[in-house]
């Protein structure tokens, strides 16, 4: 695994780490749209999992391009100060390790950089990153250990923004479950853009988690089990017909494992 080297401004209270595969056509896109105010306060770190097309050159090129033109980009920092652009951080595996892993290693560095709060935005911009300084100042005020995107908490959202017919309806037969198992309710429990207190993760065992899709249910199951406070936001779903890596039977079936177990110790 190729790491960065860390950046040296230890103070900045937001870290986003950006899991990416085989998304060299919409990194730029994703960086870009972090907003400015979010930016001035960030590290990012993209997690490249063993990507075959040009993530690599994508990331490269967004960082070169703004050096090179003395332009604002990445959500209107001046990457064309050196400083400004060693927030922006490029690491790899050599070998796709799964999803899994690249949410453990990104909560590891989020720890190590000492960011108050954490966050994941998936590198084929289907999560709005536009939307991190919304809920970065959501869990500054609320106290809450977790905040998650909603697709589903604005009625017909999700069906408007062309979330395939079979992935709508198994996504809220599956909440519905788990709203019985869970004490804590929630309308989407499978979205993936979700920001962390870094005081809540270190209470997690990295190394027991998922090394898989479901890691980050696994995630919000614990924090339900534990006691702490969880919320959800509603972000705008986008589906333009992207390649899905995430095996649907598979992911379903595990999502029904966890929530038996959670139902037969909260009966026990």
């Amino acid at each position: 695994m190729c790491q960065p080297e860390r950046s040296e401004a230890k103070s900045l209270d937001y870290f986003i780490f950006i899991p990416a595969y085989n998304v060299s056509q919409t990194l730029a896109d994703v960086l870009g749209r972090i907003p400015p105010a979010v930016m001035g306060r960030a590290e990012v770190l993209v997690i490249d999992d063993g990507s075959k097309d040009g993530t690599r050159g994508a990331f490269e090129a967004f960082v070169a391009g703004g050096k090179a033109a003395g332009i604002e980009v990445a959500g209107g920092i001046n990457v064309a100060d050196d400083k400004v652009a060693g927030r922006l951080q490029y690491e790899r595996f050599e070998k796709n390790s799964g999803y899994g892993a690249v949410v453990k290693r990104g909560i590891a560095a989020g720890l190590e950089s000492g960011a108050k709060f954490v966050a994941c935005l998936h590198g084929d911009g289907q999560y709005p990153a536009e939307k991190l300084d919304e809920f970065f100042a959501f869990l500054e005020s609320s106290g809450a250990a977790l905040v998650q995107g909603s697709r589903h908490a604005i009625a017909g959202g999700a069906k408007a923004g062309k979330m395939p017919l079979y992935k709508r309806l198994g996504g809220a037969f599956l909440t519905a479950l788990e709203n019985l198992a869970f004490k804590q309710k929630l309308t989407d429990r499978h979205s993936g853009f979700i920001v962390y207190s870094a005081e809540f993760l270190k209470t997690l065992d990295l190394d027991k988690l998922s090394p898989s899709f479901d890691i980050d249910l696994e995630i919000i199951s614990i924090a339900d089990a534990r006691g702490f406070k969880m919320a959800e936001l509603p972000i705008p779903t986008r589906y333009a017909g992207e390649k899905s890596n995430l095996n649907v039977v598979t992911y379903g079936l595990r999502v029904l494992r966890q929530t038996w177990r959670r139902l037969i110790k909260a009966s026990a």
